[in-house]
């Protein structure tokens, strides 16, 4: 990398970090007891929503089949910690839709107490316009705060949902009915075609893949990051440990199971180099409204929220740090960058 990108990446980090102290400011107004500690809130964009700076993810335990038991008590439990953003997706837990049907046994009783968003991976109008009566279905809502093109990670992509007949047509008009409050874009792919997106049309919010090894491929913070603040988007950030792989505490498994997971693309044979402490904040520092991360347990996320409540911004200078230290594991961390795409 050329000497001027490299300074340009630093004082962008720098100014990130300046810009995620500031946001730190905000108390959770929302709280429901001050006998719960708040978390730290930040402005998710312009949408006028204070969101916490720890999101509950819809993957991990809530995307296994007949997972209920362990499943809702997560979504119960993050709402009684204060967490007050929901992701999921109309694919996640495959044909069934776990994610969205756990989601929706909570969301029957406490609907008000979380910003809800989910996505839709279907390229065209009609595909999409199912897959969103059915997510208001199974999340037993009437209305989504957030609806997104899952995945958008190619030139054709965009082609695609921007086409006449395309998926952008379901989401004007599900946000014109009311239906839908607020639209976004997200990707883990690559940064060209969620920059074109996001140049095409003024989303509201985008949801990127982000964490301390991203700078060594096909790099987010580069110009997508930038761009997104520039245009004062809700930014929301994922694969913060790279589902684990990115962790010291993670274990590889066995190659062949890899080897049958979209994981595979990428075979890992080592743990990761951070903490989730470290994989956390570094995500944190950076210009984000707030990171999402699935949880495996209660007591997993229990850890993030505490983790998220203690969060101090980190220094450039420790951001390069753990950028360096990440290095060497970057490429498994990285995976779903490496996914055979077509």
């Amino acid at each position: 990398m050329k000497g001027q990108d490299k300074a340009g990446r630093r004082a962008f980090l720098k100014v990130g970090g300046s810009a995620a102290a500031g946001l730190l400011g905000q108390s959770a107004s929302a709280q429901k007891s001050s006998a719960v500690p708040a978390l730290p809130t930040r402005n998710l964009g312009l949408t006028g929503y204070k969101v916490g700076i720890f999101s509950l993810g819809g993957q991990a335990a809530l995307e296994r089949a007949n997972n209920q038991a362990i499943a809702v008590p997560i979504v119960e439990r993050a709402l009684d910690l204060g967490v007050n953003y929901i992701d999921t997706s109309s694919i996640y837990g495959g044909p069934q839709r776990w994610s969205e049907r756990y989601v929706g046994e909570v969301m029957r009783r406490r609907r008000g107490e979380a910003f809800l968003a989910s996505k839709t991976k279907e390229r065209t109008r009609d595909g999409s316009m199912r897959m969103l009566e059915e997510s208001l279905k199974l999340l037993q809502t009437d209305h989504l705060d957030l609806w997104q093109l899952h995945d958008i990670g190619v030139a054709e992509d965009i082609e695609a949902v921007f086409a006449k007949g395309g998926a952008m047509e379901a989401l004007r008009q599900a946000h014109e009915q009311k239906i839908v409050r607020h639209l976004g874009i997200t990707g883990h792919y690559r940064p060209e075609a969620l920059s074109e997106g996001i140049r095409r049309f003024p989303f509201d919010a985008i949801l990127m893949a982000l964490n301390a090894a991203d700078q060594h491929h096909f790099s987010f913070t580069e110009s997508l990051l930038p761009l997104a603040v520039e245009k004062r988007m809700g930014i929301i950030g994922m694969k913060v440990p790279g589902r684990g792989r990115l962790l010291s505490s993670w274990t590889p498994p066995p190659v062949e199971r890899q080897k049958n997971s979209w994981e595979g693309a990428v075979i890992a044979t080592s743990p990761g180099t951070l903490q989730m402490r470290e994989a956390m904040y570094y995500a944190l520092s950076l210009p984000v409204s707030t990171v999402v991360v699935g949880c495996d347990s209660i007591q997993q996320l229990e850890e993030n929220v505490r983790l998220a409540r203690e969060f101090t911004p980190l220094s450039a200078q420790q951001m390069s740090s753990l950028s360096a230290r990440a290095e060497p594991v970057s490429k498994q961390a990285m995976f779903f960058k490496f996914v055979t795409r077509g």
